[in-house]
């Protein structure tokens, strides 16, 4: 099994002069390409990286931040990709957490990171990706002065690649410990499976932080291009793909609907896709006929974990048929990965039947290494080789998943995790809140929206403009309530637990299935 540092090393042997990564202005063959990373390799062995060490890196989509994930692949250092949406604290818990020294920032955050050094207590090394600022090494300096050698360093494909932090059912971040082995194993699989080729050339729109950088690594392991879009905005999507003639996109299901509902979508020349994948949320039936019925029938959907890096499930074109019978399959996630085994089980862990409902078990060798510093939540949730995902389905007569509902009671919008739990604790800090559920809700733009139901105190009162406000001041945006309702009670439990479920409920009433 190769390790993933030697995706870019075999390209610029089988590959070199071909176009590997086009972002803006840059344009790099797969030597040059090769060679920058090397470069950086070198550099950070120089500022003392060694085996075992943790580089983090925050920034927007950049071919840079590609040669930071190689880089740090063949030095055997792990890299700590961050959410660029995280608040302040968030951002200092996982940092700090992580036992990351070095940290590699873009423009857009330099400035504010530069005032608050002083609260990532393990960083001894702050890198400016963009320009030079002070108090920061300059990305660009250190690779002119690095040589283009490959680092003769032993990386074993079962040590930790990629630290990547998820939320946790609390709210709490938790560390995803990916290996080599689990990376490449999904790789492989996904490349495999979708069919990619040296021909093939992707769109890259979705967050380089989040496990869905796999598009880009299974086009550079074939020998194909990667374009690199800064940030998912649909018009420089469009313009992309006309421009550089991509035959491949990934995207959520929110960012394809905008997409089919742009004004000006008819005057670009996307005649060269060949393949639409999405995931991170199910797509609505209704959009998603639209969608091939304007692109063909092109989409290949599935089900993923950023614990099994992620591939999973998987639904191909020939599987998406919008009528007749087999038309119910577009509620489904689709078949089983064939890098890994899968079953749903009781709350036991025995087996369950096809039709049956239950918990979601994987295993397979892209299926992470653990949780990092966390052996409790080892232990609860890999037993016995298997992952429990918390997320509760079943298998039809055919093999195909269905998700009947996700881990406790997660909100997806847009493509980002929610966790009740923590906007209800900003709620609760309202002097004016008694009691607050927090739950998704359809939502025709995001696919699902935070809302909250509100009890006031007896003799208080609140809008829900200011109840938003006040949540807006204290977290990122996307786990803010969209809308708010006052209620008079809570559906509660004999114990007066809250229901969050039947709250729930009460907002996908007549919605074709509980998640959006």
């Amino acid at each position: 099994m190769y390790n993933l540092g030697d995706i870019p090393r075999i390209g610029a042997r089988n590959f070199p002069h071909r176009e590997a990564v086009v972002h803006e202005g840059t344009r790099l063959t797969y030597l040059d390409f090769n060679k920058r990373i090397n470069r950086l390799a070198n550099a950070l062995i120089e500022l003392g990286c060694t085996k075992g060490d943790c580089i983090a890196i925050l920034s927007e989509n950049t071919h840079k931040y590609l040669e930071v994930y190689f880089a740090a692949a063949k030095l055997s250092v792990s890299i700590n990709p961050l959410n660029t949406r995280l608040s302040d604290q968030e951002l200092r818990f996982i940092v700090n957490n992580s036992d990351a020294t070095l940290f590699l920032v873009s423009d857009e955050y330099a400035e504010k990171l530069k005032r608050k050094k002083k609260n990532y207590f393990n960083i001894n090394t702050w890198i400016a990706l963009d320009k030079e600022s002070e108090g920061f090494l300059f990305y660009e300096s250190l690779l002119e002065s690095a040589s283009d050698a490959e680092p003769n360093i032993f990386v074993d494909e079962n040590e930790m690649a990629v630290l990547m932090f998820t939320g946790g059912t609390t709210g709490v971040p938790k560390g995803v410990m990916l290996s080599h082995r689990n990376i490449m194993t999904s790789t492989l699989a996904l490349t495999l499976t979708i069919g990619f080729t040296d021909k093939d050339i992707t769109c890259c729109s979705i967050p380089f932080f989040h496990i869905s950088i796999w598009s880009a690594l299974c086009l550079l392991l074939v020998g194909g291009k990667v374009v690199i879009n800064k940030r998912p905005s649909v018009e420089e999507i469009l313009k992309l793909i006309s421009a550089e003639k991509c035959t491949h996109m990934n995207l959520v299901p929110t960012v394809y609907i905008w997409m089919l509902n742009h004004p000006e979508l008819e005057e670009y020349d996307l005649s060269s896709l060949r393949l639409l994948s999405y995931g991170g949320s199910p797509f609505p039936p209704e959009a998603l006929k639209k969608g091939i019925e304007k692109f063909g029938n092109i989409f290949i959907g599935g089900y993923g974990l950023t614990e099994a890096a992620p591939f999973v499930t998987y639904f191909p074109p020939e599987d998406h048929i919008i009528d007749g019978e087999e038309s119910k399959r577009l509620f489904s996630a689709g078949k089983i990965s064939p890098s890994v085994d899968l079953k749903i089980v009781d709350e036991e862990g025995n087996s369950l039947n096809q039709g049956e409902i239950g918990e979601i078990a994987v295993r397979g060798k892209n299926i992470m290494l653990g949780y990092w510093n966390d052996p409790e939540l080892n232990e609860k949730t890999l037993k016995d080789g298997w992952f429990h995902t918390a997320d509760i389905g079943y298998l039809d007569e055919d093999g195909f998943l269905y998700l009947v509902d996700r881990k406790a009671d997660m909100i997806v919008t847009g493509g980002e995790n929610v966790y009740p739990k923590e906007t209800e604790d900003i709620l609760y800090q309202h002097p004016a809140v008694l009691e607050c559920a927090v739950v998704s809700a359809p939502d025709k733009k995001w696919g699902e929206r935070v809302q909250a139901v509100v009890i006031l105190k007896k003799g208080k009162q609140a809008t829900e403009k200011g109840l938003i406000t006040h949540c807006t001041i204290r977290l990122p945006g996307y786990k803010c309530p969209k809308a708010i309702e006052f209620w008079d009670e809570l559906p509660k439990n004999s114990f007066g637990k809250i229901l969050r479920k039947d709250v729930k409920k009460h907002f996908w009433k007549g919605s074709e299935r509980l998640v959006g």
